[in-house]
Formats: C-alpha cells, sequence, structure tokens
C-alpha cells in the first residue's frame, strides 16, 4: 500500500483538499444570512456542499485508483450519458437564473453541463490521440470530432448557459492545439468559429445579455441596475485592502453582493481576507494548473498527455472568467470559482478530475522508475506531436 502511495503527486492532494476546505469555510461566511432570508437554517448551504464533498472524494479516490486508459473503452458510453442529460434537461429541466440548466432526479439536483465538461475533455483526448498518424490532414483527422463537439455546445447555449459554453469552447481548442495540428487549420477553425458567432449573434442578442457587457464596462453609467453588482463586488475588493475585515466580517454579502457564495464568493473573500487571501487562492489555482501542463508534459502516451491538458485548462479558463466577471474584465456570465464557490455539480467534477489527473501522475511516475533494458530501441522523438515541449515535435 505504502508503494502505491508513494507514487501519488500530492501536490495535486493537498492543494485542491485545501481549496475546497476553504471553500467551504467561505461558502458558509458568504451564505449564512442569504440562506436565513431564504427561509432556511444558516447552515443550509453548507451542509449541502459538504454532501457534495464527500460524494467527491470517494469519485476523487477511486479515479486516483482506475487507470486512465480505461477511460479510452468507456468513451462511447461517457459521451452518450453526456447527450442524454443534456438532452434531457432541455426536456424536463429546472429554470434557475433564467436558464434551463438543472435536472432533478428524486432529491439530487444536478448540472449535466458540469459533466459535459469532462466528458468533452476524455472524447477529444481520446479521438485526438488515435488520429496522430493522419493529424496533418484536416478533414480526416480534425473535423470529425468537432461535429459531435458543436452538437453538445449547441445543446448547452440552448439552455441558455453561454457561460459554460464558452468554457468548454476554450477547453476544446486547447486539446485541438496541443494535439499537433497545423497552424492554418487552427486558423481555419477559428475562422469557422467567429463565421457562427457572426451568424448566431443577432439571434442571442437579448437585453439582458447587453445590460451584462454595459454593465461591465460601463457600471457607473447606470449604479442602480446594469452596473450594480459590479460596482458592489468593487466596494468589497477595495474594503478589503491587504488583510482584510476578518472572517465572517463582510458586509457586503448581506443582500448587496449577488451570489455572494457562487459568482461572487472571490469578492467576499477579498473583503474579509484581503488580498493575502486572494493571492493564496490564485496562487493555489495556478499551482494546479501548472502542475498538470507538467505533468501532460513528462506523460509518453498521447491520451494521457491530451487528458492532463484538458483538465488543467478546464481549471485554468474557468478561473480566469469567474475572476474576470468579479473585476469588470468580463461580463458577469455565473461561472463558479473552482473548488471555492457554492455548487455541487461542479466539485464533483473538479474532484473526479483531480483523482484523474493524479492517476496520470503515478503512471509517469512508475514509467520513470522502471528500469530500461539494454538493448531496447529508442522511441521515436515524434511519437506525439505535442504543442509547446521540446520532448516532441510537429
Amino acid at each position: 500500500m505504502l508503494r502505491k502511495l508513494k507514487n501519488f503527486d500530492f501536490t495535486l492532494i493537498i492543494i485542491p483538499l485545501f481549496l475546497t476546505g476553504f471553500g467551504i469555510v467561505m461558502i458558509y461566511s458568504a451564505s449564512m444570512v442569504l440562506a436565513i432570508v431564504e427561509g432556511y437554517e444558516s447552515n443550509y448551504y453548507l451542509i449541502r456542499q459538504l454532501q457534495w464533498f464527500v460524494l467527491g472524494i470517494a469519485g476523487f479516490v477511486f479515479c486516483s485508483f482506475f487507470p486512465y486508459r480505461n477511460y479510452q473503452k468507456l468513451i462511447k458510453l461517457i459521451i452518450l450519458g453526456v447527450i442524454v442529460l443534456l438532452i434531457a434537461v432541455r426536456l424536463f429541466g429546472d429554470v434557475s437564473g433564467n436558464a434551463k440548466s438543472w435536472l432533478s432526479i428524486g432529491p439530487i439536483r444536478i448540472q449535466p453541463s458540469e459533466f459535459a465538461k469532462l466528458g468533452i475533455i476524455m472524447y477529444l483526448a481520446s479521438v485526438y490521440s488515435k488520429k496522430q498518424a493522419y493529424i496533418n490532414n484536416f478533414s480526416r483527422g480534425v473535423l470529425p470530432p468537432l461535429i459531435l463537439t458543436a452538437f453538445i455546445l449547441g445543446l448547452i447555449v440552448l439552455q441558455p448557459d453561454i457561460g459554460t459554453a464558452s468554457i468548454i469552447f476554450l477547453i476544446a481548442c486547447s486539446v485541438i492545439f496541443s494535439s499537433g495540428i497545423r497552424f492554418k487549420h487552427l486558423f481555419l477553425l477559428i475562422a469557422l468559429g467567429l463565421l457562427l458567432v457572426a451568424v448566431a449573434i443577432p439571434h442571442m442578442i437579448t437585453d439582458e445579455r447587453i445590460s451584462r457587457f454595459t454593465g461591465a464596462y460601463q457600471p457607473f453609467e447606470d449604479p442602480d441596475d446594469d452596473g450594480y453588482h459590479l460596482i458592489q463586488s468593487y466596494l468589497a475588493i477595495g474594503v478589503g485592502g491587504l488583510t482584510g475585515e476578518g472572517l465572517g466580517q463582510s458586509v457586503q454579502k448581506l443582500g448587496y453582493l449577488f451570489g455572494p457564495h457562487t459568482d461572487f464568493i472571490m469578492a467576499v473573500i477579498a473583503e474579509e481576507l484581503g488580498f493575502i487571501g486572494v493571492f493564496v487562492v490564485i496562487g493555489s489555482l495556478a499551482t494546479i494548473v501548472l502542475r498538470g501542463i507538467f505533468i501532460s508534459r513528462k506523460c509518453d502516451d498521447s491520451f494521457g498527455a491530451l487528458l492532463a491538458i484538458g483538465i488543467s485548462s478546464m481549471i485554468g479558463i474557468q478561473a480566469f472568467i469567474n475572476l474576470g466577471s468579479a473585476s469588470g474584465v468580463l461580463p458577469i456570465t455565473g461561472v463558479t470559482l473552482p473548488f471555492v464557490s457554492y455548487g455541487g455539480s461542479s466539485l464533483l467534477i473538479l474532484l473526479v478530475s483531480m483523482g484523474i489527473l493524479n492517476n496520470i501522475a503515478r503512471s509517469v511516475k512508475k514509467k520513470e522508475q522502471e528500469p530500461v533494458p539494454v538493448n531496447e530501441e529508442p522511441i521515436p522523438e515524434n511519437r506525439f506531436q505535442y504543442r509547446g515541449g521540446t520532448k516532441w515535435s510537429s
């Protein structure tokens, strides 16, 4: 047992658990008054997050030991399950926050678009790892997987959940770019994406979406409406200073700040724990992302490398969009802060992803510890056309 444990990447155990535990504390601090106002006990959101945390830990442990290569054998079932859940949301979903994104299964309420993130990562990593021999052939090696990806993105956009759709789109771009496609094919995909966006924009423009842009970039022109939420976030961040007002001492969470335990939890952290608290959270998230990229570079299996890149991208992109929304860099999209914000489906998928990433890290360490036979032929340097590394060439 000790031999198995020594191959774990403890960075990817300690930091995610620290962030999750820290998030649970901050969720309770940010939501206790809100819960009472909504007619619940003060610990309502705390208890629910703890329940998902227990489930997430079980998923983390299982995925840490379950060989990641087996997901390739299950990929058809995984992607079919994602599509079925997204269609079920379209037909039977619950409306919350002007979006039909939730699905109630008995007492459990899940957000299938969160499962779609990991499903798309697994699907693209599996498909493009098998297409390495002809990845430079656009019609045969690059295009086919994108048709299914576009279909899944369409189901999420129809909810509408633009924030999650944007994350999945950017994750897909990261995996595709890392798979080693030609730059001219990458530019072609970008052009096609921009064309589709241009066609879709007239059908997606609503007063609410316009208000999100004006609220993000001109908040003080309408401080009582469009810019209200961002201004409250600015106040929370500004008051916090270097060390904050103290845990539990936030004023903005008392009905002023929208989603203090979800979208704007970083504003509460800034107000209560100051720049130091913000720095610790961002530094911890950056460490996870960089560690995942490092593992992908060390992995000599194309599926594992792309899977690690996809998981790292998911966390980095989601964190960037959440922080951008809270600071006015990006429009408010309703995206949670990884590991820290309240959200059961999100926490479950993140902890499962950390288990998968740890399993890849274990595989890499085992490979490094294996003795190299004297007469073994050298592995070709271009065995995997991975972008950004000196170990593989394109």
